[in-house]
């Protein structure tokens, strides 16, 4: 059986920049993001950015309004992926902005993020390596903090940048 995973806005569009959308779509996953995710991407794309539509993504509508509380400390993004997550009883979110990854956690979600599908598809064959495509997407706007790309290249067995 093939693992849900719901995935936010900013991951899609790590993975876009990084130029790894096709590799996503190779994974042992079915990918989905609620509609407020796809309306973000779309508003992306009617000001200048890339076209992120894989045919691999689905976007679903929650059942419910999104709770209010829940757009306190989250934008409608996060709040909706978890929110979809539930619903659906996906087990695992994919987030990387550190507040979603922490309200996850906190409702007894698994988390990942752009780097973790990465990492997936390196341990799979798919990828050589996952450090040039982490420096080509800081190339490229996307912030990572350092401690978890260190982590992430660990992981998969390479060396993860100098600091200093």
């Amino acid at each position: 059986m093939v693992e849900l995973l719901v995935v936010d806005t900013g991951p899609l569009v790590a993975i876009e920049r990084m130029g790894c959308l096709d590799i996503v779509g190779r994974l042992p996953y079915e990918l989905v993001c609620p509609e407020a995710v796809r309306q973000e991407l779309d508003e992306g794309e009617r000001c200048g950015h890339a076209r992120i539509a894989p045919p691999w993504l689905a976007a679903r509508a929650l059942a419910s309004a999104l709770a209010p509380l829940g757009l306190v400390e989250l934008g409608p993004g996060e709040a909706a992926v978890i929110q979809l997550a539930r619903e659906l009883g996906a087990a695992t979110v994919v987030i990387d902005e550190w507040k979603g990854r922490r309200a996850a956690l906190a409702l007894g979600l698994e988390v990942t993020g752009s780097l973790g599908l990465l990492a997936t598809a390196k341990q799979r064959g798919l990828i050589e390596s996952l450090r040039p495509l982490v420096e080509h997407a800081r190339r490229h706007g996307i912030r990572y903090h350092p401690a978890v790309v260190a982590a992430v290249l660990r992981e998969v067995g390479e060396d993860p940048p100098e600091t200093g």
